[in-house]
């Protein structure tokens, strides 16, 4: 099997090095090149012809988001960002993830002994699945990202700046580790009419949660979203949201109560839980271990709503890697709540949805395009 090839684009001399290390300790990838901006990539793609790109989000001369632009407009490749865990470096991954980009990892550091092999880990799963990203889905998501750019409607709100720093991912546990199974009592339901969808996405999903947001009005139940972010990501990330749904969008606090034409955003480092007093839901925040390597997880936010809301629930699953939320996204089915996922065609990665695919678990197999109203639709009745 022939290897993926790779070019490495980043400005720092000394992250280019490491980089290619890691990248070369996987039999399935070549580097091909490097190159210290994007001019020099921009001849060495025509020389070498990569099947993936890593990207600096910043660099001097040209910005890796203003290169990315260019390169999905005229010569779409797929591409991870490598990203600097800041607000400024969300927002920039985040457009870069809008307008066609796969994935983004963190830039590594310097002093990366203790996570160097974690990092290797991530950074070459992410590149092999990219490398299965083909090239008219590339071309899908810049398509999309034109549009939205023509019809998005911000919202005048003020953003808090503050963040928190990145964690580190360790272990594999189900969501067992986190939160005890046990069946849905229906009387939970009685002299109770509140619904909710709890949607689940991986680090690739935002451009999807944001399409998803964008199709649904501020008169829409409460929505709970977990997606695999770092901790300093997703305040940034449901910041950005706030600006383009009508419903009110934020990170998740431990104790807020859940209200309906709320959408609540997991916080990165923090499995988000829904809790019920009397008649009013509350967001919870656990900070037990990783589960299915993820920390947020979709399969522990699945079963707290099902645990909590049964069939007045409405699963769904987004795009993204490996198989967190198929098994949550199964338990919700299991209680007669209705359950979506995202086709195999408009997924830029079709793992978590496919997975779930595979279990049976999904009663709608659905474009992006159709989620928002399927979910209105299942909201109404």
């Amino acid at each position: 099997m022939a290897k993926i090839k790779v070019l490495i684009v980043d400005d720092s001399a000394l992250v280019r090095q490491m980089l290619q290390e890691m990248l070369s300790s996987d039999p399935a990838i070549e580097v091909v090149g490097t190159a210290s901006d994007p001019y020099m990539a921009r001849e060495k793609i025509k020389q070498l012809h990569p099947d993936v790109l890593t990207l600096d989000v910043e660099m001097p001369r040209m910005d890796g988001v203003t290169f990315l632009k260019n390169l999905m407009r005229l010569h779409p490749i797929p591409v991870v960002m490598v990203s600097t865990l800041t607000e400024v470096g969300a927002d920039v991954t985040f457009e870069a993830l809008d307008m066609g980009a796969v994935d983004f990892v963190a830039k590594p550091k310097i002093d990366l002994k203790n996570t160097f092999e974690d990092y290797t880990t991530e950074i070459c799963h992410k590149v092999k699945t990219a490398a299965r990203v083909s090239k008219p889905m590339l071309e899908r998501k810049y398509a999309r990202y034109s549009a939205n750019q023509q019809k998005t409607h911000t919202v005048d709100r003020s953003l808090p700046s503050s963040v928190t720093p990145a964690m580190r991912v360790e272990g594999k546990f189900t969501a067992d580790a986190v939160i005890e199974k046990r069946p849905f009592d229906p009387r939970r339901l009685q002299h109770v009419k509140d619904k909710i969808i709890a949607i689940g996405a991986s680090t690739g999903g935002t451009e999807a949660i944001k399409e998803v947001l964008m199709g649904l009005p501020a008169t829409t139940p409460a929505v709970v979203i977990t997606q695999h972010i770092p901790e300093a990501f997703s305040l940034p990330f449901a910041n950005r949201m706030n600006t383009v749904s009508e419903m009110e969008v934020c990170q998740a606090e431990d104790g807020q109560q859940i209200l309906p034409g709320h959408a609540y955003i997991a916080p990165g480092g923090k499995h988000l839980l829904i809790e019920r007093s009397g008649t009013n839901y509350f967001c919870r925040l656990n900070d037990g271990p990783p589960v299915n390597r993820h920390k947020p997880s979709v399969d522990v936010m699945f079963r707290s709503v099902v645990q909590n809301f049964g069939p007045n629930a409405i699963g769904v699953l987004l795009t993204g890697m490996g198989d967190d939320g198929a098994v949550g996204l199964k338990e919700l089915q299991s209680v007669k709540a209705p359950t979506i996922a995202q086709d195999e065609k408009t997924s830029v990665v079709w793992g978590m949805p496919g997975e779930a695919v595979k279990l049976g678990a999904a009663d709608s197999i659905l474009s992006l395009e159709s989620i928002s109203k399927k979910i209105l639709e299942l909201s109404a009745k």
